[in-house]
């Protein structure tokens, strides 16, 4: 046992012997106050304590050491900031502010377009440094109805502007617009300044009112009108100025549903731009348009774009600078008496029908007014070069065979005497076209019939006054070309000699000749092709004549597409049908002997009739062994068989 054991054991026995003995007296000591308690530190291990204890109150020192210094090289930044704000403050230093720049405009607000307009910009420097590079740019509308990218630049060097200088410059922008309106104009300075490459802007906007224009647009245009309704535009160009205007455009943009006519002069470009050419001062110039709205609606309200300025250098068809704009609004509003034509129970404003369909005819009449009509009339005017006359059939009225127009009115429609508010009707013709090949073999060429249909009527008012009121409908009925496809199996006529035994044996092979023969009556038609797929048991040869033809055939769909393209008008009527030849082989087996076998699936043309605006479409039945367009073939040929 160590020593240190051995003495605090001895201890404890003298302890306890003192406190059993009889002659042991507990000394009792009486204290005044308690003593104070000392907090001590307790460290984590009994070794070293005074030496821990040492070293955490100098790391201690050492950081509070560097917070001081912190705190004042913190407080040292801070108080040189302030001091050079400060000075930027009071004393300004070198820096440059837009608030110091000043751009005056001295000139007229109202100007006479396309004549120059003198400005004096002013410009002072209030700073007290130097602007350097500095540019005067102006900016402004190219021409009266020019988009925000339209714009036309001035720019103008001036250099370097001293501090507190003051420079002044002369603009003479050329402005357009229409009368009263105004134009706005950006004033812009752009300079650097000393120990910088970047460019600041300082921006005046600044406006001018067109007192006059070069060239006066006006309009003499109805304010409403009704669907299908023929209108009359009437647009008049004045030169206002003192010297000659050359190249002059007028350009009329349509709303959504017009439909241009004809025009007064006709159109120098497309059917809405007109060159008036060299305009002399005080020269006027007038272009009378004829259309018609379609497809619109009660309460549609439609505008009319005209525009007028110099021709672009390169492209004569567009204004380069328009020198005057305006705008005309019309609104469709129900007409008075109305008259609703359909074709075929179908309303619209053309039509395309085969020539072989009867056209069945039928005008819905109304009184939208809020009084009554009489002697209402109606008449329907026929025309066009497919126009039979003499399957017009007119159950009610007269039909007119010298002038083709069918007359409706009160001797032979009682209705039509008096037509209360709200009253309505309808009329019934019909007619076929004509057959689109003459018996002389001649191609009816573009054929269409054309229904022009005018309604009026007498308005009684509260007085004796009459009011005549009128209303009109058309339609267009366009005949669609007669496509026709053949398609013949040949074996010993046709461009190729096909080997094998006839009729076709088992486990022999036979090539046939397929042939694709497309004809055309009226009207050219685009985009034509013909397609069919090949049975299993037939294989595609791979030669076709003539080499030049577009026929592909893909061995995984087993489909042959004959792209034909156009086809023109009398193909195969008046001229030599567009055909292709392409060659198959077949070699039988068991199970077909005693059947005649398809060579070639459906065959499907189809097209687009450029004229009707229509596509097209022919479907021919499958080719069998059967070889019937053969002159050289046997029926009893037909059927397979066995060896």
């Amino acid at each position: 046992m160590p020593l240190d054991d051995r003495n605090s054991l001895n201890r404890v026995e003298e302890l306890k012997s003192k406190l059993f003995s009889k002659n042991y007296k507990t000394q009792i000591e009486h204290r005044d106050v308690f003593s104070p308690v000392q907090k001590k530190e307790v460290v984590d291990s009994w070794a070293d304590t005074d030496e821990t204890i040492d070293a955490t109150k100098e790391k201690f020192m050492m950081k509070t050491s560097f917070f001081k210094k912190f705190f004042i090289f913190s407080i040292i930044v801070f108080l040189v900031a302030l001091g050079y704000a400060s000075y930027v403050f009071f004393i300004g230093g070198n820096t440059v502010s837009n608030d110091n720049i000043t751009i005056s405009v001295l000139g007229n607000n109202f100007t006479t377009g396309g004549q120059a307009l003198p400005l004096v910009v002013g410009i002072t420097n209030k700073n007290n440094s130097s602007l350097e590079l500095a540019d005067l740019v102006t900016t402004y509308p190219k021409g009266s109805s020019s988009s925000p990218s339209d714009t036309e630049t001035i720019r103008t060097t001036i250099g370097t502007i001293p501090a507190g200088a003051v420079v002044n410059e002369n603009l003479e922008p050329i402005l357009f617009g229409e009368q009263g309106s105004t134009i706005p104009l950006t004033i812009s300075l752009e300079y650097r300044v000393a120990g910088s490459n970047a460019i600041f802007v300082k921006d005046e906007p600044y406006s001018v009112t067109i007192s006059s224009t070069p060239i006066n647009l006006s309009v003499d245009a109805p304010a409403n009108i009704s669907p299908n309704q023929i209108i009359t535009l009437d647009v008049k160009a004045t030169l206002n100025s003192t010297t000659t205007a050359p190249g002059i455009l007028l350009n009329v943009n349509y709303p959504a549903g017009f439909q241009f006519l004809s025009s007064t002069p006709a159109p120098s470009f497309g059917n809405n731009v007109w060159n008036l050419g060299d305009l002399a001062p005080g020269s006027e110039h007038d272009v009378s348009i004829s259309g018609k709205m379609v497809g619109v609606f009660n309460g549609d309200q439609k505008t009319f774009n005209i525009s007028s300025g110099s021709q672009s250098s390169t492209d004569k068809s567009s204004i380069d600078v328009v020198f005057n704009s305006m705008q005309q609004m019309v609104t469709i509003q129900k007409p008075f008496v109305e008259a609703d034509l359909s074709i075929n129970n179908v309303s619209q404003s053309e039509y395309a029908v085969n020539d072989q369909s009867t056209i069945n005819a039928q005008i819905q009449y109304t009184n939208n007014l809020d009084t009554k009509v009489d002697n209402l009339q109606i008449q329907a005017k026929l025309s066009g070069n497919a126009l039979d006359p003499i399957t017009v059939n007119v159950p009610q009225g007269f039909y007119d065979s010298a002038t083709n127009t069918i007359t409706w009115d009160k001797t032979g429609v009682s209705k039509l005497a008096e037509l209360n508010p709200g009253d309505n009707g309808t009329l019934d013709f019909s007619f076929s076209p004509l057959s689109l090949v003459s018996a002389s073999g001649g191609i009816l060429s573009n054929p269409s019939v054309n229904i022009e249909v005018d309604i009026s009527g007498e308005q009684s008012g509260s007085g004796v006054a009459v009011n005549n009121i009128t209303n009109s409908s058309s339609a267009s009925i366009n005949i669609i070309s007669d496509v026709g496809l053949s398609d013949s199996a040949l074996y010993g006529s046709g461009p190729f000699n096909n080997t094998g035994p006839i009729p076709p044996t088992v486990g022999k092979t036979t090539t046939y000749t397929i042939v694709w023969s497309i004809s055309n009556t009226a009207n050219s038609i685009s985009n034509a092709q013909v397609t069919s797929t090949l049975p299993s048991w037939v294989n595609f040869v791979g030669s076709f004549l003539p080499a030049e033809a577009n026929l592909t055939y893909n061995s995984s769909t087993r489909q042959i597409v004959w792209n034909a393209d156009r086809i023109a008008s009398g193909a195969g009527v008046t001229g030599a049908p567009q055909t292709v030849s392409f060659q198959v082989s077949f070699n039988p087996s068991l199970s077909q002997v005693n059947t005649t076998p398809t060579l070639l699936n459906d065959a499907v043309l189809t097209g687009h009739d450029d004229f009707a605006n229509v596509d097209v479409s022919v479907d021919k039945a499958v080719l069998n062994t059967d070889l019937i367009n053969d002159p050289t073939f046997s029926s009893n040929e037909a059927s397979v068989v066995s060896n």
